[in-house]
């Protein structure tokens, strides 16, 4: 799959797009909405993307509301604790709602009324934060575990550039080698990190080291004064879900058909916390 391109857009707005997820990401507003919004639908439209997916102060909220736009997911006091942030997509294409996680969606049901608990992790692992010299077992992991990723994490110099911009690495280790990694992409104006990136090696899973990682990842987060954490989790992945809300996570919506990875377009889980 070829990697979607990240690029600065109107008056400094960050949007990811491409024929991968065959969308148009609006990943930061900055200023006027009207005029951000023309331009991702000018360029989804020259693109044939179908869908638009944003990430927006509440504030702004309404405006995409009036071009069409519906709430798909928030997260409150996300930005330096104080306002909002909406998930808002515009589907442009009927197709892309096709084939919806029906069976997926009423499984998340139950798992948020059930309210799990934290299980034991065998002994023999240890988590700690990456570097630049992990950067060759972290790409190898992330290509033994996923065919595609809305990113590109296979790639030693995207990993390697996102260390020396907004990204933490985390990773497990057993025997002296990593078998589990994850990444904080952390907002420190914004207070608020994303908890992603997590994979854990075939030989190793089942072990609940996603637990460990985001135990650390928390720790971390604390001591830089971040205020709210947050994950976009595949619905297909009960692992995964079952993660978040082990460690207090709450749920707050779910983006459909969002994201290419594991080889096809899929649905997401927006989870949050306040530290």
């Amino acid at each position: 799959m070829n990697n979607d391109i990240i690029e600065e857009i109107t008056e400094g707005s960050l949007i990811q797009h491409g024929k991968g997820n065959d969308r148009v990401y609006l990943m930061s507003l900055k200023g006027n909405p009207v005029l951000t919004i023309q331009k991702i639908q000018q360029l989804a439209s020259l693109n044939k993307y179908s869908k638009l997916f944003c990430k927006v102060p509440k504030s702004a909220a309404p405006v995409f509301f009036a071009n069409g736009f519906l709430l798909e997911a928030f997260i409150p006091k996300f930005y330096s604790g104080k306002e909002d942030v909406f998930f808002v997509s515009k589907f442009l294409n009927a197709d892309r709602l096709l084939n919806i996680e029906n069976k997926q969606l009423i499984g998340l049901n139950k798992l948020l009324v059930k309210q799990p608990t934290k299980k034991k992790i065998p002994k023999g692992y240890k988590a700690r934060t990456l570097n630049t010299s992990d950067v060759q077992q972290i790409t190898k992991i992330y290509q033994d575990v996923f065919t595609t990723y809305p990113f590109p994490i296979h790639e030693p110099d995207y990993i390697i550039k996102t260390m020396d911009e907004n990204l933490q690495y985390y990773g497990v280790e057993y025997k002296g080698k990593l078998v589990a990694l994850s990444a904080a992409e952390i907002d420190l104006d914004g207070k608020n990190a994303e908890m992603t990136d997590f994979a854990t090696h075939f030989s190793h899973q089942g072990n609940n080291l996603s637990s460990v990682l985001l135990e650390a990842m928390e720790k971390t987060m604390k001591k830089q004064g971040i205020k709210t954490v947050y994950t976009i989790a595949r619905l297909n992945s009960i692992p995964m879900n079952l993660t978040f809300l082990r460690f207090a996570y709450e749920y707050s919506g779910t983006l459909i058909k969002n994201t290419n990875i594991g080889g096809q377009i899929e649905s997401m889980n927006v989870y949050y916390k306040h530290l």
